[in-house]
């Protein structure tokens, strides 16, 4: 290796990348206007190669990530001719047809960054939006049934051409969104991201040469492919394969081949697409096969394109998991979790010593909105919510976190919420619901009171795992189901875990309870020490201490 190309050199280039795309997030965090981005931390930020390969991964939303390369190659292959991308150019998408890959109110920027008069890299981002228009506010409704119901479509077009904003397409955006001065402030928002990379890029760039920079990318890339093969060849090799039933009564299905340099997942014995939103697009398939073939392998060393290099993913058109457009594809999310959950339970039946019994499992994303009651304004509360994860072999599961795809997302605080939109949180604690009894026992899922404060608020939820709850191994119990409860101002008691725009008026209560999951192993094996701490932390009530773990009659 010439002296140019030495690895120290090498490795500073790779770490710098990875700061720049940690900075563009930063960027994005502290210039937002809505709490989703902000708060929530609802946006994934990374960078690309010049070929759209993902070379510098952020923070943010796994699921998010791993969408930002896809958009650029989608970008790369629309405008493939002589002057069609730019010096300053920065591109939109939200059309999971066209390299959104989500759904429309996941809003892509990406922008080229150029060298010596030529593009040496991506940099790019990804934001849930409060609203993109659409049939209902908030744009997701669980009655689509295509996506022109569900908002605005960008598929791939110029936002700025050589560094000026193209302002007809701004005027497109706003017209077309119920609350236009939140999609303004997060628009320029992500703007200020992508060129904090390009800025970031640029400079490394300029200290250690062009080539150097390609070189250094190039072999970061290959060493993450090299990390992935040397972990499969730790995996069991053979065929796997499971069918589960769904809440809503289809069957998804997954077969799994492990080889030593091939791990491929076939998807294709699932069902056809939804006729509502819960359909995913092949890339995000694609990104959901990839979240879980990462926690499988090498999940606590590097993420880029060469990592999945390995992994094949087989899916039908017109499946679910591939729908034929223009299928609504606005409750996505739920859908990828499903399919990442139904790997990592296809799997754990033979790697229980290796994997968690099954968590809650779903992003349980939670809307909201309707008219501040102090200035008028309207409102839009979208919040993916906290969940128990499974016991393992080692633990007890976590509780009170996200889900897997969701990485370092937080919740949004209480005097956030109650300040921005108006509501009162009256109550945030887990809860008491059975489920997850085990050697290690499932962490708990949460309770969270919404107090609506002013009439003609709007509802719509749609969660998983309601009726199918989390599942368990070695003996441990099932977990408690995913659900809403909406009590009324009168004290009636609704049910719900799938609805589109329900009506709330003052003093209605939106009670979220999210599942505990399962446990890992015999309860009646766990150190009653343990329990009694459990107990006395309040995680376990005393009855249910006595019936799944036997405390009355075991000694200490």
């Amino acid at each position: 290796m010439s002296h140019q190309y030495d690895p120290i050199t090498i490795e500073i280039i790779q770490s710098s990348m990875q700061a720049a795309a940690d900075e563009m997030f930063a960027a994005l965090r502290h210039t937002a206007m809505s709490a989703i981005i902000y708060e929530v931390l609802d946006m994934g930020t990374g960078i690309t190669d010049r070929h759209g390969e993902l070379a510098g991964s952020g923070a943010g939303i796994p699921a998010f990530v791993g969408v930002l390369d896809k958009t650029v190659k989608r970008i790369l292959e629309k405008f493939n001719q002589p002057g069609d991308i730019e010096p300053g150019d920065i591109f939109i998408t939200n059309d999971p047809y066209n390299g959104g890959v989500t759904h429309l109110n996941d809003v892509i920027l990406v922008m080229p960054v150029f060298a010596a008069g030529e593009v040496v890299a991506w940099t790019a981002n990804i934001a849930h939006w409060n609203d993109v228009g659409g049939m209902v506010p908030g744009s997701m409704s669980t009655d689509a049934t295509e996506i022109f119901q569900e908002g605005i479509i960008l598929s791939g077009i110029k936002l700025f051409s050589r560094g000026q904003p193209i302002r007809s397409v701004f005027d497109i955006l706003t017209a077309n969104c119920r609350m236009p001065d939140f999609l303004t402030g997060d628009l320029w928002a992500g703007v200020a991201s992508v060129r904090v990379g390009e800025h970031r890029v640029l400079e490394i760039v300029n200290k250690y040469g062009k080539d150097v920079f390609l070189h250094a990318v190039e072999e970061y890339l290959n060493y993450g492919e090299q990390v992935s093969l040397n972990a499969l060849k730790r995996l069991p090799k053979g065929k796997y394969s499971l069918v589960e039933e769904q809440d809503t009564g289809p069957a998804y299905q997954v077969a799994i081949e492990i080889r030593d340099d091939e791990f491929i997942i076939d998807l294709r014995g699932s069902p056809d697409q939804d006729k509502g939103p819960f359909n995913m697009s092949r890339d995000e398939a694609v990104t959901a096969c990839q979240i879980a073939f990462k926690g499988i392998t090498s999940p606590g060393r590097v993420a880029n394109g060469g990592t999945f290099r390995p992994l094949k993913v087989l899916t039908r058109h017109g499946s679910v998991f591939d729908p034929i457009y223009p299928a609504a594809q606005g409750i996505y999310y739920e859908i990828t979790i499903r399919v990442h959950d139904l790997i990592v339970r296809c799997l754990a039946q033979h790697m229980s010593d290796q994997l968690p019994a099954g968590g809650f499992a779903s992003v349980c994303g939670t809307l909201f909105g309707g008219t501040h009651p102090d200035t008028g304004r309207p409102y839009a509360v979208i919040e993916p919510e906290l969940g128990g994860w499974g016991g393992s072999p080692q633990a007890d599961g976590n509780s009170g976190q996200f889900c897997a795809l969701h990485g370092e997302t937080y919740n949004c605080p209480a005097e956030v919420a109650e300040a921005r939109y108006g509501v009162t949180v009256d109550y945030l604690s887990f809860h008491d619901e059975d489920g997850g009894a085990g050697l290690h026992r499932g962490g708990k899922g949460v309770r969270i009171d919404y107090r609506i404060k002013s009439d003609n608020a709007w509802l719509t939820v749609a969660y998983t795992r309601s009726r199918v709850p989390p599942w368990p191994l070695k003996g441990g119990h099932p977990g408690s189901p995913n659900h809403v409860l909406i009590v009324r101002a009168n004290g009636e008691t609704e049910r719900y875990s799938v609805v589109s725009g329900l009506t709330l008026n003052t003093d209605d209560v939106i009670r979220v309870m999210t599942a505990t999951g399962a446990g890992w192993g015999d309860p009646m094996q766990r150190d009653p020490a343990l329990v009694k701490t459990d107990l006395k932390n309040g995680y376990i009530t005393e009855e249910q201490a006595n019936r799944y773990y036997g405390l009355g009659k075991r000694e200490v």
